[in-house]
């Protein structure tokens, strides 16, 4: 049985991600980031970090707005979002940009597997998989990298004027495969714990996508996936694979 006080909390920091990404969102509608994508990374990343992704996005974030880089290029200034974040603050953006395209494939995938269970069986579960949870996995990743390589494509682009289509996606598929692998990684370890030790085996209850409980450990799971793609865009930034932010 699921606790009253897990219920609570789990409504509690749904609501709080659902506030911070309005709250990013409004502010980014009247200062957009120079980086066009990055207006949809940080609500985005909101839903789940929440009061952090607020707070990382008033320190850092807003320094890459578009009315500031465009008052230090006319001044012929290096733009603030360069100058002033630190290095680890810059492999932090690369990672939630990264997840950001995770988390919108993972929540469009959790729920058309709910609605139409069939996606499942198509992709092996009461076949190949007892566990409908591993079927939509397959999913899961399948849309996650499909919107994760969209979002790197879209960082990558408009930097490089001369760059084909074709070329552009290979970039992005070079930046962004071993970061958007580790961050699902890390994503379905915790998932994983979630589902069969604290609700199956602790509390003797199943996790269900329509629960709020379900949508908490997302939460979670989403911060478990930043700090595994954390130490692989550390390596992919210092080796120039990916576009420092």
């Amino acid at each position: 049985m699921i606790p009253t006080w897990l219920h609570i909390l789990a409504i509690i920091t749904l609501l709080l991600g659902a506030a911070s990404a309005v709250l990013i969102a409004f502010d980014v509608s009247r200062d957009p980031q120079h980086m066009t994508i990055m207006n949809f990374v940080w609500p985005i990343s909101g839903l789940y970090a929440g009061p952090i992704a607020v707070w990382a996005y008033w320190k850092w974030g807003r320094l890459a707005s578009h009315s500031r880089a465009h008052a230090a290029m006319e001044a012929g200034k290096p733009m603030p979002s360069k100058a002033k974040t630190p290095h680890y603050a810059t492999v932090g953006k690369g990672a939630a940009h990264c997840g950001a395209g995770c988390t919108l494939g993972d929540i469009c995938a959790e729920w058309l597997a709910f609605f139409v269970p069939a996606v499942a069986v198509w992709l092996g579960w009461q076949s190949l998989f007892s566990e409908k949870m591993f079927a939509v996995w397959i999913l899961d990743f399948v849309l996650a990298f499909g919107f994760g390589i969209v979002f790197q494509y879209f960082a990558i682009k408009p930097m490089n004027d001369d760059m084909s289509v074709g070329q552009g996606i290979l970039a992005a598929l070079k930046a962004d495969t071993l970061s958007l692998t580790a961050w699902q990684v890390g994503m379905y370890g915790f998932m994983a714990l979630a589902h069969f030790w604290i609700f199956a085996s602790l509390l003797g209850a199943s996790l269900e996508v329509n629960s709020v409980e379900f949508w908490f450990m997302m939460q979670i799971a989403m911060i478990c996936g930043f700090l595994t793609a954390y130490p692989v865009n550390v390596w992919l930034i210092d080796k120039g694979i990916k576009e420092a932010m």
